[in-house]
């Protein structure tokens, strides 16, 4: 009889500015976001990655670490209500990438950047990762374009990129960004991150629609207030410092 259980070692941890779910991309590559993995014991050896640097994009095999999902097969849901269906259609949990599956296993394409050993530890530099701080990451391997990509695919119901909506920043706020960046830290690459990430709309599918709703999104030590203004506008409209 085979066994219904498997145990897998987490080889690292992702270090990302994404601090919550809410306002991560729902798909890899969506946003040029900077994040490291920071390599455990005992993985955090430089020859296992002697030849990296020949492979533009890699593998991430990580876990949904924040999901409260029972793995006892007898509390199994077999349907998901996907984003891209509206949040109100169900299709069958395999025919999506909802984080709500039996092994709680993400898989993403990332850039991969450069690599840092030093005495605080090995990290490895990517771009594009759709994680949140603290991710458990199971495995890296190379992405090979002769057969990771498939020119005739078909993606049917996602066969397009998220439609990207227009972000306005509040005009009262613009003018405090200078002295926000002081005290957070942020960098103006980190401005055009949030500005991007709301861009993809992070709201609930059923909620996309709704005029002036308050929504926060959390990005390294500030929460971002926003709401829709219009149609297909998302105007940013406070910065909350965080002790």
């Amino acid at each position: 009889m085979l066994p219904q259980q498997i145990t897998l070692p987490i080889i690292g941890i992702v270090n990302s500015p994404l601090k919550q779910k809410f306002g991560t991309p729902r798909q890899p590559n969506l946003v040029d976001i900077n994040a490291t993995i920071s390599m455990l014991p005992p993985y955090n050896v430089l020859s296992a990655f002697e030849g990296i640097a020949q492979f533009s994009h890699l593998w991430i095999i990580w876990q949904f670490h924040q999901n409260r999902v029972n793995p006892n097969p007898s509390n199994f849901q077999p349907t998901v209500r996907p984003p891209r269906l509206g949040g109100n259609q169900k299709i069958g949990v395999f025919a999506s990438r909802s984080m709500y599956r039996p092994a709680n296993i993400g898989l993403s394409v990332v850039k991969f950047s450069h690599i840092e050993n030093t005495e605080a530890g090995l990290r490895l530099h990517i771009i594009g990762a759709d994680m949140i701080d603290g991710t458990p990451v199971i495995d890296i391997k190379p992405y090979l374009p002769y057969s990771d990509s498939i020119d005739d695919a078909i993606a049917g119901y996602a066969s397009q990129k998220p439609i990207i909506k227009s972000v306005h920043w509040h005009p009262d706020l613009l003018q405090d960004l200078s002295h926000i960046a002081v005290k957070s830290q942020l960098k103006q690459t980190d401005w055009q991150t949030i500005e991007q990430l709301i861009a993809q709309d992070p709201r609930p599918a059923y909620r996309q629609q709704a005029l002036n709703t308050p929504f926060v999104m959390r990005y390294q030590n500030v929460d971002v207030h926003f709401s829709q203004i219009a149609d297909s506008v998302l105007q940013i409209q406070a910065i909350e410092l965080l002790n």
